[in-house]
């Protein structure tokens, strides 16, 4: 996540933490000059999972591979499947991805100053059962797709810790729509293709057209001080493979992508190993952890959208313009209690926990209007067999409407398991059901992952886990009212977080979002997208100051 303007690219948020990270385990008085050629070299391993009934693994195909040599600068693994690694400190963990046992010969070659290097082989026999046919089919549609750098969303490319407090976010850099444009490294890091395949044999095939340059990290531009753009031929297919992640991040797939041959996605870091934190229909978000800097983990979003249809927001572009600017309806909370002439209170846990194994019970008495805002409080408290409480209010019946900008500048609920959400269902939500009735969700955030914000369609064919989802990064989402806005028109419905674009669906008639809609707002606690709670929560709030729709 970003507080500052970062003047010169990545150049600075790198200086900034330098005094966080090991970036190599060489000595301070090698001379680069002089030839150092390793000795002493040593490579030993251990089968994550292995006992004496299991000697060949728990399954995962997880190894962890440490080598040593006097005067070693750096490692490079090779593991004799087609992918490699290279690490500055000689311990890497690797997964293969082969199903059954399958034996490998693993090679280090480790380089000492002047070129000079040394190397040997072992044999290691390992058991993989990993097996994400949904991340694969997401990835590849079946088939084939095509993947862009998201560069109008927020954070499309960011850092932070690899490890301790933040490790599971961009805490250090995220950076903002578009923020490349204009820069020279905008004809290179916005101009990325990559496509995954699928060959007869169900393997993933990857190919990463990046016109000729790539984006490469201020550690791999030979001393110039500052990331660039620079020629080189990524052309050809590589063999990519899926295999466990090892980051223990919650919210992740627990997936992470290796590329053979050098492979990598679009910025260049010196990884070929990329952990799917989240992937829908359009979007996925990964984390890498750079081979000079094993203190960092970078972060990189991408989507199916062309960059020539992408938002064009941030970056010194053209700002979005609304299609809609009279406001044709609003509730401000001036008052001392809901209007309930327009919001209907839902009652009760409905079905399976509203369909999303909730475990909160819905009540009147978790609303209120306070100083000119609704309040939406969840709590632990025992109620009707649960052991939280919480309100969801619609406009079903009162207020609907088709097509317009709705707006709503809203503050989080803090602590883990919470899910608020500003959300619309169709009007004929009674007579056929849903998906069919087609869902709009303006803002989904939880606070499990309070760095991220998301919005997403519900239709028949793309509902429920396989919603199309478009997400942002976001700042102090519990501490600060943002503004959350969907711009719904005939083409298309568009969101917006503070005025800036994040994901733009394209809407047409055989969707189900050309008919009137009504307005829902509620705190969910745990279900499928809330998560674990917290064991300390005890109570926290929605604070929606305004709720505007504008035609």
């Amino acid at each position: 996540m970003k507080n500052i303007k970062f003047i010169n690219g990545i150049k600075f948020s790198l200086l900034a933490i330098l005094a966080l990270a090991v970036f190599s385990c060489v000595d301070d008085d090698y001379d680069i000059g002089t030839v150092s050629t390793p000795s002493n070299l040593s490579l030993d391993f251990e089968i994550v999972g292995a006992s004496a009934d299991m000697p060949d693994g728990d399954g995962s195909g997880e190894v962890i591979f440490t080598a040593k040599a006097d005067n070693a600068m750096t490692y490079k693994f090779i593991f004799g499947d087609g992918f490699e690694k290279i690490s500055s400190t000689g311990v890497v963990t690797y997964s293969f991805s082969g199903n059954g046992v399958n034996d490998y010969t693993v090679s280090v070659v480790a380089s000492g100053t002047g070129g000079a290097m040394s190397s040997m082989s072992t044999e290691v026999s390992v058991f993989s059962s990993f097996d994400d046919p949904e991340t694969k089919e997401l990835l590849t549609g079946g088939d084939s797709k095509t993947w862009y750098v998201a560069a109008a969303q927020p954070g499309h490319l960011g850092v932070g810790p690899s490890s301790g407090d933040g490790f599971d976010s961009p805490i250090y850099y995220a950076a903002a729509p578009n923020e490349k444009a204009g820069e020279d490294v905008s004809a290179c890091f916005y101009t990325d293709v990559l496509t995954y395949s699928l060959n007869a044999n169900g393997d993933i095939i990857y190919n990463q057209d990046n016109n000729g340059a790539t984006f490469y990290n201020v550690d791999f531009t030979d001393g110039a001080g500052e990331d660039q753009c620079r020629d080189l031929d990524t052309g050809g297919d590589k063999n990519a493979s899926l295999a466990p992640a090892t980051s223990g991040i919650e919210s992740s797939t627990g997936t992470a992508i290796n590329y053979a041959n050098g492979g990598f996605m679009s910025y260049f870091i010196g990884t070929s190993t990329y952990e799917i934190l989240e992937i829908t229909e359009n979007t996925m978000y990964v984390r890498a952890i750079p081979a000079s800097n094993p203190a960092l983990a970078w972060y990189l979003k991408f989507t199916t959208t062309p960059y020539d249809q992408q938002g064009a927001t941030g970056g010194g572009e053209e700002e979005f313009e609304t299609q809609f600017e009279d406001l044709a309806w609003s509730d401000e909370f001036n008052g001392d209690a809901l209007d309930t002439e327009t919001w209907n209170y839902e009652i009760g846990n409905g079905t399976d926990g509203w369909g999303n194994g909730e475990v909160q019970y819905y009540t009147e008495d978790n609303v209120s209007v306070q100083d000119g805002n609704l309040v939406i409080t969840a709590r632990r408290e025992a109620e009707s067999g649960f052991d939280f409480t919480s309100a969801r209010i619609t406009t079903q019946d009162n207020y609907e409407f088709t097509y317009g900008r709705i707006e709503a500048r809203a503050k989080m609920p803090a602590g883990g398991g919470t899910w608020p959400a500003i959300w619309m269902l169709g009007a004929n939500f009674d007579e056929v059901g849903w998906p069919e009735t087609g869902e709009i969700d303006i803002m989904e955030w939880v606070g499990n992952e309070p760095n991220r914000t998301s919005s997403a369609l519900h239709l028949p064919g793309n509902s429920g886990g396989n919603a199309v989802v478009g997400d942002a990064i976001i700042n102090n989402a519990t501490s600060e009212f943002h503004i959350y806005t969907a711009e719904w028109t005939e083409d298309s419905i568009t969101f917006l977080l503070d005025g800036e674009v994040y994901f733009t669906f394209d809407n047409d008639a055989s969707k189900p979002f050309n008919k009137d809609f009504f307005l829902i707002l509620n705190v969910a606690m745990g279900g499928g997208l809330g998560g674990a709670i917290d064991a300390d929560f005890q109570e926290s709030s929605m604070e929606i100051d305004y709720i505007k729709v504008y035609q």
